[in-house]
């Protein structure tokens, strides 16, 4: 069954290639990395690192508080990240700077794995959440480099779709790989897909572990101080295309209601950001933007956030927050953030990204779920005029965050002994 697998797979890649090409030409944040889908990066000076895959941003986030206690247990460890995605990149680097090394996942073929792990050579790989990737699994069975794979779940859709693959999927997970799943339903389902039963755990979601550094918080609130005292202000943050139009609806009915209230609006992607100022023109909105240096004035009632890596820092500037990706069937973005912060959410139905953080939010009485504009303006203007109500939903979401944490600390405790026998622990 693998065989057929890798012939798909270089079936399919001349395809994958395309596509990357296509994207690289409208948008440079895609250049300069399909050598490294190829398995072509530096080579590492010493063997011995910390290998932790995080495909995207939210990943990424979950991975940096595993990686800061990963590297204050193991001093002197070299760490290497991977991402598919250059945002995942970007906030890598905003998150590690030079402390940590990034690169991308080859492509899960024979030759760029190979060529990966030859020029990286980890003593531990660690996958964060659920990536199953035959070749490359196999590949580190075969070197003997211990496979961890951290915060793994796997949905009820998934199994099916695997166990029609399920001696291909058996084979995969059968290299001594360890499952750090999230709850004891993942658990189950993994072993329902050919994971062996003594090397799956419940250990629970390391995005619960995530800290927002103070920095970021002292910059919010400095912002709100200086540009919004006494306004009301809520943000709309990584929003799609057709969310905007839908917040900004929302934004004028609030305003109905409290006039001097300020929407931060963060588009997710950047390639949108013209599209976003252009839609503003359109609509006749005074606003400014966080590119230009330029301060939300007296008269403007929208700030766009046109840069990347600051979300955070808007978030504790906001006294609401709606999470975007989720009027539009992308599936929901980071619910953590704002409820670290301790912000009453707001989200639309489309949650299935992180269905179950957001369950967990709405059984806390953190987050609502709306529906159209006129639902989202309604509920931001009900925490206006109740701004104690707002303090104590947001403070629903920190406790249960709170009541959630320990997974890194589980999931160090399965690494270390499999970096130490390696002999590359100092």
């Amino acid at each position: 069954m693998r065989a057929i697998y890798v012939l798909l797979t270089y079936l399919i890649a001349p395809v994958v290639v395309a596509v990357e090409t296509w994207k690289a030409l409208w948008n440079p944040e895609y250049r300069g990395r399909l050598h490294q889908r190829f398995g072509f990066v530096a080579a590492q000076d010493r063997p011995g690192c910390l290998w932790v895959h995080a495909v995207s941003v939210g990943e990424v986030q979950a991975a940096a508080a595993l990686i800061r206690d990963l590297r204050r247990r193991i001093p002197g460890s070299e760490v290497v990240i991977t991402t598919v995605t250059p945002t995942g990149a970007q906030r890598a680097a905003a998150l590690f700077g030079n402390e940590v090394r990034h690169c991308y996942l080859p492509y899960d073929l024979p030759g760029p794995v190979r060529r990966f792990l030859d020029r990286i050579r980890p003593s531990v790989a660690i996958i964060v959440e659920t990536e199953i990737w035959p070749t490359l699994y196999h590949e580190l069975g075969r070197r003997k480099v211990p496979l961890v794979m951290a915060s793994a779940r796997v949905s009820t859709k998934s199994v099916e779709r695997y166990r029609r693959m399920a001696s291909l999927f058996r084979e995969t997970l059968s290299h001594g790989i360890l499952i750090g799943a999230q709850s004891a339903a993942d658990a189950e389902r993994f072993r329902a897909i050919g994971a062996s039963p003594g090397r799956v755990s419940v250990t629970g979601n390391v995005k619960f572990d995530m800290e927002i550094p103070q920095s970021s918080i002292d910059a919010g609130r400095e912002f709100r101080a200086h540009y919004a005292p006494g306004r009301p202000v809520w943000i709309a943050g990584s929003t799609h295309e057709g969310e905007e139009d839908a917040v900004l609806g929302a934004h004028d009915l609030v305003r109905s209601r409290h006039p001097s209230a300020l929407l931060l609006l963060v588009p997710r992607h950047p390639q949108r950001f013209e599209a976003v100022r252009t839609l503003l023109r359109r609509r006749g909105r005074g606003y400014a933007q966080r590119s230009s240096g330029q301060a939300p004035a007296a008269g403007d009632d929208v700030f766009l956030v046109d840069t990347l890596g600051e979300l955070q820092m808007f978030y504790a500037a906001a006294d609401v927050a709606f999470v975007g990706g989720s009027l539009v069937p992308i599936g929901g973005h980071n619910l953590l953030e704002p409820a670290v912060l301790g912000l009453p959410m707001l989200s639309g139905p489309h949650t299935h990204n992180a269905q179950d953080i957001a369950e967990l939010m709405l059984q806390a009485g953190a987050l609502r779920i709306v529906r159209s504009r006129e639902e989202l303006a309604q509920r931001v203007g009900d925490w206006f005029d109740d701004p104690e109500r707002a303090r104590q939903d947001g403070a629903r979401g920190q406790q249960a965050i709170t009541q959630s944490r320990g997974a890194v600390g589980r999931i160090v405790e399965i690494v270390l002994p499999l970096f130490s026998s390696s002999g590359a622990g100092p």
